[in-house]
């Protein structure tokens, strides 16, 4: 016999002669007490296991590394871009000598086409048209490309090195239709939205789109570097161009309605995570909004088409739970704060201090792989809490409510460059200005 089993036999007793002890009174008393919080704790397993569920399989996705090589054609559209901005990003693309680049600038945007057109180089071929929104400069770019693999990217989006490398390894697969990118914010620390910005987005590509690739499901290849077989494009690019929901032509959400669009087609796509690409984001609180705004409305009309066409329920667990999650994030959120404050919460200093700490801990819980990258971001920890609860809540509800509202919202045609996104907003804190040379360092 060991020396342990005569103190563990006396603990057992000890708390068989407890639990005898306590009568129905005591437990209905515990009941009585936790019984208020079982919904909210439901709620929370719930939306906390499918997190960790995620998470996991994210941080276990692999990039994709093969030997495989195909031609490309980069199509760029471009509405009055600022000229310094899209220079710069030329170059980053231009240096990975992809077999074409095409970019579709405005009629208006003359200064911008003497400056591509001075270069020079007969791989790049600037295209001067009439824009009706982004959809139909994507397909005037995509009908005149000439190579196998379509790289779709935004005029203020720079590549990082091997980037046109690292897309093409995925396409070995005969049934990839599209492969994503790793996105982060250019210039993260020229505003504080750009901060917040860059915080939502590394989590997305760090612990989401990961999970959904590996599945061969990603249901929105982001537009801002999106990369396509050419072959599974052409057949559906009418319907990119000329998508109606309940009546209106649409004009933003390209990038997820021609995911799907390949999607239904049969293809796979998925995530290539060492293919990595920088871009301008917002600089200004309201630029923020707006562009929240915009995406919530593309959310909404995709995923709800998604449902309505049956695309969705022929997709794996892993996006299905993650689209239904987007769509009924108001609901979810709005129910479990409407409980807490107005049925849990003790509004007492200490008992509001307790409920901002929770919350606190539990958003940079969510963040720490992106604390992992940049700790200093805890200082902003409260904004990003204010960001996600605006975003989840007020924007997303108004978003629903008006999702047939058709627009940019962030660019116009009286305006060079999106709202704060132009080459001042990268103006440094000591005020030096960011020339094109002094963006192409920046990223190199």
């Amino acid at each position: 016999m060991s020396a342990l089993e005569p103190g563990l036999d006396a603990l057992g007793d000890q708390l068989s002669d407890w639990i005898s002890s306590l009568g129905w009174t005591d437990v209905n008393a515990f009941w009585a007490e936790v019984s208020p919080y079982f919904p909210v704790a439901v709620a929370g397993a719930i939306v906390w296991s499918l997190w960790l569920y995620r998470f996991i399989l994210s941080h276990r996705a692999k990039p994709i590394v093969t030997d495989y090589r195909a031609t490309t054609s980069v199509v760029v559209p471009s509405f009055h871009e600022d000229p310094d901005i899209l220079m710069s990003a030329l170059e980053s693309w231009r240096s990975q000598r992809p077999d074409e680049i095409i970019i579709v600038l405005d009629v208006g945007d003359l200064d911008a086409y003497a400056r591509i057109e001075a270069l020079q180089d007969p791989t790049i071929k600037p295209i001067l048209f009439h824009h009706v929104g982004k959809r139909s400069a994507l397909g005037v770019g995509i009908r005149l490309a000439q190579y196998d693999i379509l790289v779709l990217t935004d005029s203020d989006t720079w590549w990082q090195p091997d980037l046109l490398r690292n897309v093409q390894m995925p396409f070995t697969d005969p049934l990839v239709g599209a492969v994503g990118t790793h996105q982060t914010v250019y210039r993260r620390d020229t505003s504080v939205w750009r901060r917040v910005a860059d915080w939502l987005v590394n989590l997305r590509y760090l612990d989401y789109v990961p999970a959904m690739g590996a599945a061969g499901a990603v249901p929105c290849i982001s537009g801002r570097s999106a990369v396509y077989r050419r072959t599974a494009v052409l057949p559906v690019l009418e319907h990119l161009e000329n998508e109606y929901f309940l009546g209106k032509r649409c004009i933003s959400g390209d990038d997820g309605r021609l995911t799907w669009l390949v999607l239904a087609s049969g293809y796979k796509t998925v995530h290539q995570s060492s293919a990595r690409a920088l871009s301008m984001f917002p600089a200004g609180f309201r630029a923020f909004v707006k562009q929240r705004v915009r995406w919530s409305r593309n959310s909404y009309r995709c995923y709800l088409t998604a449902i309505g066409t049956g695309w969705l329920w022929r997709v794996p667990f892993i996006t299905k739970v993650t689209v239904l999650q987007i769509l009924l994030t108001p609901v979810t959120m709005g129910l479990t704060m409407f409980y807490l404050l107005f049925n849990r919460l003790d509004f007492t200093v200490l008992g509001v201090a307790a409920a901002v700490c929770w919350l606190l801990f539990g958003r940079g819980l969510r963040g720490i792989s992106h604390l992992r990258r940049h700790p200093r971001d805890i200082m902003i920890l409260p904004v990003l809490a204010f960001a996600v609860i605006l975003v989840a809540l007020p924007i997303k509800l108004y978003a629903f409510f008006t999702m047939n509202k058709q627009g940019w919202l962030t660019r116009h045609a009286d305006q060079i460059g999106g709202d704060g996104q132009d080459a001042v907003s990268l103006e440094s804190k000591t005020g030096t200005y960011k020339t094109s040379e002094d963006a192409r360092e920046a990223v190199a």
